[in-house]
């Protein structure tokens, strides 16, 4: 078989699929997995089912359907869906989506357009995510395709041009859809923003008419919110540790933790959202400037992304407790506002930080949301 310009990075063809598999069923993680996906089934019954895909398809349609419906059931209270009713099943989609888990964003969202009889999509994966070879293999059994960020400014841009010409050539020439977030990194802040250079990614692999190779790739924002963030203490110590020391450092495997705690943590209430795709018409009325039509696409994603996310009481009980005001109390109840006290108490576990600012980061990450919904549905 000849070499394909984009083996580097494509997920795992079917005939690659019986050997990982194989990987994945003698992991020393299956009894893990077996026990979180088929709780009570024995797991060399599970190592056997696995074992025996033969697609990626048949994958997504075992092990990753049942997954995500174990983690919807198991730690949600309500997931509810909208958005469907504008999109064509026979239309491959680019899915833009803001960004607060490292699996269950893309993982729900491909869960929800299988239930709703649309095709299942590719989906991006970093290469820093792809460093345990069970999670490539996992990843790469499931459509995700591999997105380098590192290097040297040309290695950068050549990476890029690389990603562009792969993803365009899935949604116009294999009539394939794909996930990607809108930002590289999850939204530690409670602040969802598109940036321009994700935008600008998109048009490396079209023509000079920007807004006719924009509208080509059929550009849907995604809005996904969680009442309780997933990992939301972990991303404040992130933060915090950020402003004290000017960077943070991960250690090794912490990626992974953060998969499986975002995986198994209570959410409370999950809504996703699909908002009306970017048209022609849409594009069209932005600036002809390259250095103004980017920030612009940005800016029309924000405002759809930001008018779908649903504010929970989480959200309006924090920016009442930051502003030190009642002024969305009508949005929560007692019950859940001594929940929410409850969990802010945790920060003082972390005794080596300062509590008191600690605690104003994790209230940032839900009352910001508060904010920037109302800016953006205002303006």
């Amino acid at each position: 078989m000849q070499p394909d310009i984009f083996d580097d990075i494509r997920p795992y063809r079917d005939e690659e699929i019986p050997a990982a598999v194989k990987r994945i069923a003698e992991s020393e993680i299956l009894p893990a997995i077996a026990e979180f996906v088929y709780p009570g089934e024995e797991v060399q019954a599970v190592a056997r089912r696995i074992a025996a895909v033969k697609s990626s398809e048949e994958l997504l349609h075992s092990l990753a359907k049942d997954a995500v419906k174990r983690v919807l059931d198991s730690s949600t209270t309500q997931f509810t869906v909208s958005g469907f009713d504008k999109l064509d099943p026979q239309q491959p989609y680019l899915f833009v989506s803001n960004h607060r888990d490292i699996v269950l964003d893309a993982a729900i969202l491909q869960y929800v357009l299988d239930q709703y009889g649309h095709a299942t999509c590719y989906i991006t994966f970093g290469a820093n995510l792809m460093s345990n070879p069970l999670i490539t293999d996992l990843g790469k059994s499931m459509k995700m395709f591999r997105t380098e960020r590192g290097g040297n400014k040309m290695d950068f841009y050549k990476n890029m041009m690389h990603l562009s010409a792969y993803m365009r050539h899935l949604v116009t020439e294999e009539n394939v859809s794909i996930w990607i977030a809108q930002r590289n990194g999850r939204t530690k802040n409670g602040i969802d923003a598109t940036d321009p250079a994700v935008m600008k990614m998109f048009s490396l692999s079209g023509n000079r008419d920007l807004a006719s190779s924009m509208a080509a790739l059929h550009i849907v924002p995604v809005a996904i919110s969680y009442e309780w963030e997933t990992c939301d203490i972990a991303k404040a110590v992130e933060t915090y540790m950020t402003r004290q020391n000017g960077s943070y450092v991960k250690v090794p495997g912490e990626d992974l933790q953060s998969m499986i705690n975002g995986i198994v943590a209570p959410k409370g209430q999950v809504h996703l959202e699909v908002c009306k795709p970017l048209e022609i018409d849409d594009l069209e009325q932005l600036s002809k400037s390259k250095t103004e039509f980017f920030p612009q696409v940005a800016a029309l994603m924000d405002k759809r992304i930001n008018a779908a996310f649903r504010l929970m009481p989480t959200h309006y009980i924090a920016h009442d407790l930051r502003s030190g005001t009642r002024q969305y109390a009508a949005f929560y109840d007692d019950e859940k506002e001594q929940q929410f006290h409850l969990h802010l108490g945790k920060v003082t576990a972390f005794s080596d930080c300062d509590t008191e600012l600690l605690r104003s980061i994790l209230l940032d990450l839900y009352a910001n949301s508060v904010d920037n919904v109302s800016r953006w549905r205002n303006s």
